[in-house]
């Protein structure tokens, strides 16, 4: 999946807009003009898309968890970029920090995605890598982890009529 999938994945699950968008890059000290944020939500076979970098996808996740939960008393303005290159397993660890989910949160969601799975499936996912029991998160578990949360947290339901 790439960086672009997943903010717009985040975007549509959370119902964000655009002026959110920058606040929540605004939150991790990294301002991005509303006009860039619309290429970044591009596919990218259209005109004016922009490749989302790992590096400013770690400042959105950042933002979101800032936006979600708070800034903590202490830190620093701008959270530290991480070295390591940004993975599924990253996004997937900061989403569940930003959402405050717990492990039964993440097993019903992906439960409501079609996608069951263990509870020591799902924690092979948060191990660090190189640890015996660590597992990659692939594109397909992140896409149904987006679907389940774009079910939980956005109303899917039929609209009543006006009148």
């Amino acid at each position: 999946m790439t960086n672009n999938d997943v903010l717009r994945g985040v975007r549509y699950a959370l119902a964000l807009s655009t002026a959110t968008l920058a606040e929540i890059f605004s939150l991790s000290g990294q301002t991005v003009a509303q006009d860039k944020i619309i290429s970044l939500l591009k596919k990218d076979e259209e005109e004016g898309f922009i490749a989302c970098t790992d590096a400013l996808m770690e400042d959105f996740l950042s933002g979101l968890i800032i936006y979600k939960r708070g800034r903590q008393e202490g830190k620093p303005e701008r959270p530290a970029q991480s070295v390591e290159p940004l993975t599924n397993n990253t996004i997937l660890k900061k989403l569940r920090i930003a959402m405050i989910l717990q492990e039964g949160d993440m097993l019903a969601i992906l439960q409501q995605a079609g996608n069951p799975v263990s509870k020591s499936e799902l924690s092979a996912l948060f191990r660090k890598a190189g640890h015996k029991n660590y597992k990659e998160c692939g594109d397909q578990f992140l896409r149904n982890f987006l679907k389940g949360l774009a079910l939980r947290y956005r109303d899917t339901g039929p609209r009543p009529s006006p009148g």
